[in-house]
């Protein structure tokens, strides 16, 4: 349970929720820029996990590689050595075509991939889960959601169902089994010193709502569905995205806290 709250942490970040694709207004094409980003995560006073993604946002497409590693502890949890990868269009919102991640650590030797005809979220996985859930995610709960990474960015480029504004709205996903909605919730500033940044950054609520694809024993509790996923949220580029420079949230051994060690956004010239 520690690894996938640190792993829904990290990449974040009902069929009545659900956010259909037509529902998203068009915003302006985000600003081309590479970013490099670095995490590291712990606790109690424990390090326990190092996240690092690299992307690039360019004239019409965007593409970004993630890694998410744990080591250590195993009374606390296993080991786990995700990598994850994800290409799509960026002329508007950002519209992914496809996205990969493959646990090293798992023994199953399966790839979760997810392709996106039409808008529609379609899981690719191999070797197949046993089970896509209790119920499965249909296709209206699948049409219009994004992958994790794509989640992030989405939220970083105010590109939620409130378009415009930041950590507001909603942003449908889709992990290749899991269908969650993220409900964006505003919870005032603070002044944040990490290595990657000192000064004032919004604090974000993040709600996770399950929706479907999960079988009973996975299903989360309403004590899970209750506490946010806590992300203080800064501007870079000139203000053009707002990107977590700490992430907390709770678990049975306390709280998790995954603060960014470096942060690099760089214009892309067009």
């Amino acid at each position: 349970m520690l690894v996938s709250s640190l792993a829904a942490s990290a990449l974040l970040l009902s069929s009545a929720m659900t956010t259909d694709a037509a529902e998203l207004a068009s915003p302006a094409a985000p600003p081309p820029v590479s970013i490099n980003l670095n995490y590291s995560g712990s606790v109690l006073i424990f390090r326990v996990a190092n996240i690092s993604l690299t992307g690039q946002i360019a004239d019409d497409t965007y593409g970004a590689n993630a890694r998410f590693t744990t080591a250590g502890l195993a009374a606390l949890f296993s080991d786990a050595d995700i990598e994850a990868g994800i290409t799509g269009y960026a002329d508007g919102a950002l519209r992914p075509w496809r996205y990969e991640h493959f646990n090293h650590s798992s023994g199953s030797g399966r790839t979760v991939g997810i392709d996106f005809p039409d808008g529609v979220a379609t899981a690719d996985v191999v070797p197949p889960f046993g089970s896509m859930g209790e119920p499965p995610a249909d296709e209206t709960q699948r049409n219009g959601a994004v992958d994790p990474i794509s989640a992030l960015l989405r939220l970083g480029l105010r590109q939620s169902s409130n378009v415009g504004e930041l950590c507001s709205g909603r942003i449908p996903v889709f992990d290749g089994k899991a269908r969650y909605d993220l409900r964006l919730e505003v919870a005032g500033a603070n002044d944040i010193r990490t290595r990657a940044w000192r000064g004032e950054a919004t604090r974000c609520h993040a709600y996770y709502e399950p929706i479907a694809g999960y079988d009973p024993e996975d299903m989360p509790s309403e004590s899970d569905i209750a506490e946010p996923v806590v992300l203080w949220l800064a501007p870079f580029a000139d203000g053009s995205i707002h990107l977590p420079v700490r992430i907390r949230t709770n678990s049975g051994f306390g709280a998790i806290t995954i603060e960014a060690r470096s942060i690099a956004v760089e214009p892309v010239a067009e």
